[in-house]
């Protein structure tokens, strides 16, 4: 039997999710699309395989997956009608057919996260979900200069959560960024893989140099201290 392997590109609102992964009693993105896939085409055991788990209200803009099926549905039509049937709050933007052996976990080569910071004087009621309200002004330069000691290869035990399952702590950053835009102010990682919440411990530690209370070139003291307690602390998750 030749299988079809289907490739999505998944945008979600993670809000009222419980994150990616299939569990049992908790509403997730995984079983929800599983089950809507499983629906359409009739197969029952549809394993929808993802780049990586994202946590509970984190969000995605490009979340990429991999299912195979024996279903006959054109390829232009597989959107479409995974929509039909999904939540408004998760939406396919794009299903393509790829070789039998792609696989969205092993096949990644790199991974963006943002973090975005409302940094308004009163927060914002329409964008409360999608960004992280510090209301004191932020000092941009200096995060910029301490975000540039993130990139290469380090050991990110600093900057990991307890309950990390990944055996080694090392991931190396290729391109890391502060931005400002009127007061919108994103933080952006680009790696190779992130620890159990990596990018939110890092932006919680950028937000204190923001605010003046650790220094840029306190950065390196820091990822080669491999303890916790010297990072700043694990921002929500809905940036």
């Amino acid at each position: 039997i030749f299988m079809r392997n289907i490739k999505l590109v998944i945008e979600y609102d993670g809000k009222d999710f419980n994150g990616w992964q299939k569990q049992p009693n908790k509403l997730n993105i995984q079983g929800e699309i599983e089950k809507v896939i499983s629906s359409i085409t009739g197969e029952e055991d549809i394993n929808l395989i993802a780049s990586g788990r994202t946590d509970a209200g984190v969000h995605s803009l490009g979340q990429v997956a991999n299912f195979k099926t024996n279903s006959k549905i054109p390829i232009e039509k597989m959107a479409i009608a995974i929509n039909s049937q999904l939540k408004k709050s998760i939406r396919v933007k794009k299903a393509e057919e790829v070789s039998s052996d792609f696989h969205s976990r092993y096949n990644c080569h790199s991974k963006t996260y943002n973090y975005v910071i409302d940094n308004s004087e009163q927060g914002s009621a329409i964008y409360r979900n999608l960004s992280y309200h510090v209301s004191k002004k932020l000092n941009i330069e200096k995060m910029q200069k301490a975000i540039s000691y993130f990139i290469g290869e380090h050991d990110f035990s600093s900057f990991k959560s307890s309950g990390t399952s990944s055996k080694s702590s090392v991931r190396t950053i290729y391109n890391a960024t502060v931005v400002k835009e009127n007061d919108k102010v994103t933080i952006s990682l680009t790696g190779n893989g992130f620890l159990y919440n990596m990018v939110r411990i890092i932006s919680g530690t950028l937000v204190e140099v923001g605010l003046n209370n650790i220094e840029p070139q306190e950065i390196p003291k820091i990822i080669e201290a491999k303890n916790r307690q010297m990072a700043g602390k694990t921002l929500p998750s809905q940036g």
